[in-house]
């Protein structure tokens, strides 16, 4: 089914898409159940990202035609619903907590489990649990909080200095309205199937509307047991709190699709982890994050109940997440004329007009690439891509052993559990965003909701969409007139051997003129700060790149300064290196909250210059590549 997806992924046999995106793998319409359970992936080795540039390299199928795409449709049908929203108000409104408006349509619409107990067991034939937050609080303390996304849900920002208002956010003291739930579903984690899995400490209170009529789910993660905590304690340290907290809203102003953070509380109380998994448990201070997202259902959530045949449940969950997050697909008319031809011939076509759930898998195939193409323009590994971490919406969920790049380095993983295999290291992400959508494509499948075109296309999107995507991105990361592949493959090439830095180095380019009579022994001037360490050899490489480079830049009738402001508005200054975590949980642990709140204004403007600020891009020290700073565990 693949075979031109897989062509131009150039994917080897031991490719982590290799096993699902083979013609005979992926062709299946309802897929026995043992095969959706079977572990699809092998252990691989290694692809080098800068050697065969596939995971940036695929070319848009000539045979893929189509007469609108599928983003203007969707485009113009949530236009379409926002214009026709009476209830709009540009007036936004300051409330207090007791007056959010809570609406609770999950636990409303969807069937939930008849038993409120915290014994851990496998729930059947429901999306979710009542439970009440239950984690114990002593003096609970305010560690940091969002502005923007208490502006989200109309919330006024005088309301974090509350007294109440961490007791509030630890769960202690429940606010009227909220109906608490822990969601069931399951996953693949590093490409085996887990079974159920569900929210173990992360309890969703409930939906609040905002004068938009936006809907904002908030979830207290760290808020104690679940019937899904297994062994787990159900909460969470302040180490990998605020790492959740900083970089829920980092990576928003980052401009890459994520689930917020409003707040972000300390319990208390101590937890024990054992943080390298070594024997050596040490107790830590508890926190609780309060999340934010229009959605917290994930691949898994559809996974889960496909595993167990309850297929009409898949349809349920389908019709409600398209009903709420993706109104635009029910109003799709025939004269929208969203066909393609995937081959050829009238048996090839895909009319996403005639089955909302065929468009809506294209949707989230595309807005899924859409991310993943955004984490590999500014360096981030998400580190733990299994399918219960993978939103439905397009969002980064689920922040664990996260990373930026630092040294360039393809084979970056920041997770010490994947070292093995390296299967979520940062070159392989985009593979790994196709594999995932493989089997949310095979769950809607196995329920009889697309067939095996409408699967075969959405994947097909996936490809053409991350290229479309990442192509855009690093064109103006470079600044160049238009994508030029061999330059920009010997630039990762370059970057790799030298160990350069991801985030210094573009934005040092930005200062590099198109001038073509430069003297060579001046053309790495712009670059001093990056290239470090490099001999006569090394230097001779970047100096015959940068000829290459400002001549490509000559094309252009752009100015030096417009294109260094062009260039610095989507290469970063500041990003959330770990050693700024570090740094700021050292301090918090201690407690001082002070550098958390002052990295989170930093971080809240990645592309300004902030003078005075310059110590947040530097270099990680020596200390930084210590156990458990560099490289963490998924333990928190």
């Amino acid at each position: 089914m693949l075979s031109h997806i897989s062509a131009s992924l150039s994917l080897s046999s031991s490719s982590p898409l290799a096993a699902t995106t083979s013609p005979i793998a992926l062709r299946r319409l309802r897929p026995s159940l043992s095969k959706y359970l079977r572990p699809k992936l092998r252990s691989h080795p290694f692809k080098l990202l800068l050697k065969r540039h596939s995971i940036f390299s695929m070319e848009t199928n000539p045979s893929t035609t189509a007469s609108v795409s599928v983003d203007s449709i969707s485009d113009d049908k949530k236009n379409e619903t926002l214009e026709n929203n009476s209830v709009i108000n540009s007036n936004r409104v300051k409330l207090k907590l007791e007056e959010l408006r809570w609406d609770n349509s999950f636990v409303r619409e969807l069937p939930g489990d008849p038993r409120t107990d915290l014994i851990p067991r496998q729930v059947l034939h429901a999306c979710y649990t009542k439970v009440s937050p239950s984690v114990e609080v002593e003096n609970p303390q305010l560690v940091a909080w969002s502005d923007s996304v208490a502006e989200l849900l109309d919330l006024n920002p005088k309301e974090f200095t509350r007294p109440d208002f961490p007791l509030i956010f630890s769960g202690a003291s429940p606010l009227v309205g909220v109906m608490p739930y822990a969601q069931c579903y399951g996953g693949h984690q590093f490409g085996m199937w887990a079974g159920q899995l569900g929210d173990g400490r992360a309890i969703t209170l409930g939906e609040v509307l905002n004068s938009k009529m936006e809907r904002w789910e908030l979830q207290l993660k760290g808020a104690g047991k679940t019937p899904y905590s297994r062994f787990a304690d159900g909460l969470a340290v302040l180490r990998s709190s605020i790492r959740e907290f900083l970089c829920s809203e980092a990576m928003h102003y980052l401009g890459i699709p994520t689930t917020r953070a409003l707040c972000l509380v300390t319990t208390g109380k101590y937890v024990t982890r054992d943080m390298f998994y070594d024997g050596n448990p040490k107790d830590e201070p508890g926190a609780i994050v309060c999340r934010v997202s229009q959605s917290f259902l994930r691949f898994g959530s559809y996974q889960i109940h496909a595993s167990r045949e309850d297929l009409d449940l898949v349809r349920t969950l389908a019709d409600y997440t398209i009903r709420h997050h993706f109104p635009h697909l029910e109003k799709l008319r025939k004269s929208d004329s969203v066909s393609f031809s995937i081959g050829g011939g009238d048996n090839s076509v895909v009319d996403l007009t005639s089955n909302k759930y065929a468009a809506w898998a294209v949707e989230v195939a595309e807005c899924t690439a859409s991310l993943v193409s955004s984490w590999q323009g500014v360096g981030f590994t998400h580190g733990v891509l299994n399918t219960d971490n993978m939103s439905v919406l397009g969002l980064t969920i689920d922040y664990g052993p996260f990373g930026f790049l630092d040294a360039f380095d393809p084979r970056y993983t920041p997770n010490t559990t994947d070292l093995p295999g390296r299967r979520y290291s940062f070159a392989n992400q985009p593979d790994i965003g196709l594999w995932n959508i493989a089997h949310f494509t095979t769950t809607l499948s196995t329920a009889q909701l697309i067939n095996d075109k409408e699967a075969n296309y959405a994947m097909e999107r996936y490809g053409t969409k991350f290229m479309d995507k990442y192509q855009a991105i690093m064109t103006k990361k470079l600044g160049l007139p238009t994508y030029n592949k061999q330059l920009i493959s010997e630039l990762l090439k370059n970057m790799a051997i030298d160990k350069v830095d991801y985030t210094n180095f573009f934005r040092s380019l930005s200062n590099t003129k198109a001038d073509p009579t430069i003297p060579e022994d001046e053309l790495l001037i712009p670059l001093k700060a990056v290239l470090l360490d490099i001999g006569k050899e090394r230097k001779d490489a970047w100096t015959s790149w940068v000829k290459s480079y400002i001549q490509e830049l000559s094309a252009s009738d752009t100015s030096d300064d417009d294109r260094k402001v062009s260039m610095d508005s989507v290469n970063p200054k500041y990003i959330l290196r770990n050693y700024l975590c570090q740094s700021a949980i050292d301090a918090a642990e201690s407690g001082n909250f002070e550098e958390v709140r002052q990295l989170l204004k930093v971080v809240n403007r990645p592309y300004d210059d902030q003078p005075g600020m310059e110590q947040y891009a530097r270099l990680p020290p020596a200390w930084a590549y210590r156990p458990g700073v560099g490289m963490l565990s998924c333990s928190s």
